[in-house]
């Protein structure tokens, strides 16, 4: 495990580089909260797959960096795992010597949603992000090798987003999750659905992985499958409470006691969780499009009036 130097704000540790099996590299920013996401990488004889990449231009860059300090073969081929900005904005870096791959659904998110992102984090330096959509895409399944090591990419959404992969290496019993995994940070399911979610958590148990890098949080175990589960099980009993009662997310969520949950990074995600969860309850299908404006104001409120916490 390496440290790199990464320009973090001065309250983060530097991201790590960890090799989590052999030739196989988890790239972790901690400490995993808004934008602060994790990478990584495959090295192989001739080429390299790198797996997401970061939330602006200088992280991209010093993702490069690290994959540099391991190896100057080339990054041929770009995984990403779902299409939010911070797994995806630093594409471009990329894009000159990379394939870029990722499910049907998130190439068209990344077209649609351009650089959305940015009005929710002003105090964010982006540095110049140009978007680069995968340009090769999969619906369900599919496969590629680095060298004889297969690496599996499966379609579990919606669940965080609509269009949730996970990259699994079997004979490592290795995965790369997305955001189907946050490690001691609050899962956000307002852009997919909290009941795709847990049977994307039993997709993931099923593969019987050992190490898990998540999306956001230091690398992990399988253990930490049942923490997402309880958390999202917490909030679609909490909707249906407040659903019943004909409280909003907003209502809902301030009368609700986090308890266990208290500990976990940027609660204000409640709220966007309920909304999602009320969508649900109505009948409307699995990510559905709901009015984010209204979601956000209301993470906000519930936030004392201050945007969501963001370091990257």
């Amino acid at each position: 495990m390496t440290t790199t130097g990464a320009p973090d704000s001065a309250e983060l540790p530097l991201p790590v580089l960890e090799e989590v099996s052999k030739s196989v590299f988890a790239y972790v920013q901690m400490d995993g909260s808004w934008g602060l996401n994790n990478t990584g990488f495959i090295a192989g004889r001739e080429s390299l797959i790198a797996i997401d990449t970061c939330f602006t231009e200088r992280r991209s860059r010093a993702f490069r960096d690290a994959i540099r300090s391991i190896s100057g073969l080339p990054v041929r081929t770009l995984i990403n795992t779902h299409h939010h900005g911070d797994h995806t904005h630093g594409n471009f870096v990329f894009r000159d010597e990379a394939l870029i791959i990722g499910h049907e659904l998130c190439r068209k998110e990344i077209i649609e949603s351009g650089l959305g992102t940015k009005a929710l984090f002003p105090g964010v330096d982006w540095g110049e992000i140009e978007l680069a959509a995968p340009t090769l895409t999969f619906e369900n399944w599919m496969a590629l090798y680095s060298d004889e090591l297969r690496v599996e990419l499966i379609y579990v959404g919606p669940a965080h987003t609509t269009n949730d992969i996970l990259v699994w290496l079997p004979q490592h019993r290795t995965v790369f999750t997305g955001d189907i995994i946050f490690n001691s940070g609050t899962p956000f399911a307002l852009m997919g659905s909290i009941s795709g979610w847990l049977e994307a958590l039993e997709r993931v148990r099923s593969l019987g992985a050992e190490r898990i890098v998540p999306g956001h949080g230091a690398v992990c175990g399988p253990a930490v499958i049942d923490d997402v589960a309880a958390y999202l099980r917490f909030v679609q009993e909490a909707a249906s409470k407040g659903y019943e009662s004909g409280r909003s997310p907003l209502e809902t969520a301030r009368e609700t006691d986090l308890g266990p949950f208290e500990r976990l990074l940027d609660p204000e995600r409640l709220v966007g969780n309920l909304h999602r969860a009320y969508s649900e309850l109505r009948g409307e299908p699995r990510g559905a499009a709901l009015p984010l404006p209204q979601a956000v104001a209301d993470m906000v409120a519930y936030n004392d009036g201050q945007m969501p916490r963001c370091l990257a």
